[in-house]
């Protein structure tokens, strides 16, 4: 193959061969930089720029091995670091498959959808739930307040080119913050408290993974049962009081979290 879609491809489908693949990458066999992490790298260059656009397939592993003179193992491992990042996919009678990447998000102190902006991926916000309650239990105790206290209910869908993403559901004290729904479309919680003149300090996270419910799967458009990642957060303001609880849900199809880690002498 060399770019040209044979007479069983689907139609609109591009199929890349070896020579096609080949020019995308620039391999240094004497770099100490294992060669399927750099066969990895170029590639996903390549789909994170759009050069190779969702719906791109590929060539069998043992064809790309033998043209490129590299071993089916190196092909192989490189091509799954890929599916594990949620760029390529693989199917049953098609082979494997550029998706459109997801969502990569730094754990850092910023708003989903500041991050998402700054990304380019045109985020969207569906206000479902903006209320006043008194906190139940669990509320209360993350907030530092007795229960039955008065507390704003946030629950949000939020949705990325086109793509839902995440439900957030967030508590703060009401009688540190309200807000419109009409604000929550249109700006990022943690700039909304900014806004208000509330300064963010710190946050204690946890991040988790599941099974979505059958009304989980059906609001962020995933199958029955599909995987989720969780994220509980407390953030605290300036004066060390606790200002927002956060309980999100995440489409791990289209979304992931990225640490980076330092190493200490």
């Amino acid at each position: 193959m060399n770019g040209s879609r044979s007479p069983g491809d689907r139609r609109g489908v591009r199929t890349l061969g070896a020579s096609t693949v080949l020019g995308l990458l620039d391999l240094d066999r004497t770099s100490p930089v294992p060669l399927y992490f750099q066969v990895a790298g170029h590639l996903q260059a390549a789909i994170e720029n759009g050069t190779l656009p969702p719906g791109t397939q590929f060539a069998s592993e043992l064809r790309l091995a033998e043209e490129l003179g590299l071993s089916r193992p190196t092909v192989r491992r490189a091509l799954a670091y890929l599916v594990e990042r949620g760029l390529l996919v693989r199917r049953r009678g098609v082979g494997t498959e550029v998706v459109k990447p997801r969502v990569r998000r730094p754990l850092e102190l910023t708003s989903l959808y500041d991050d998402l902006a700054a990304a380019g991926q045109r985020p969207t916000t569906r206000v479902l739930t903006n209320e006043r309650i008194a906190a139940p239990a669990d509320v209360a105790e993350a907030l530092g307040l007795p229960e039955g206290a008065p507390v704003i209910r946030l629950v949000r869908l939020r949705s990325a080119s086109g793509q839902a993403i995440a439900r957030m559901t967030n508590h703060l004290p009401a009688d540190r913050f309200e807000v419109s729904s009409q604000a929550l479309e249109q700006h990022g919680l943690y700039r909304l408290l900014r806004s208000a003149g509330i300064t963010l300090h710190a946050a204690n996270q946890a991040i988790g993974a599941r099974r979505a419910t059958v009304e989980e799967a059906r609001t962020l458009n995933e199958s029955r049962g599909a995987a989720l990642l969780t994220m509980q957060r407390i953030t605290y303001a300036i004066d060390d009081s606790v200002i927002e609880f956060g309980s999100h849900i995440y489409a791990a199809s289209r979304y992931s979290f990225e640490i980076s880690l330092l190493t200490t002498s």
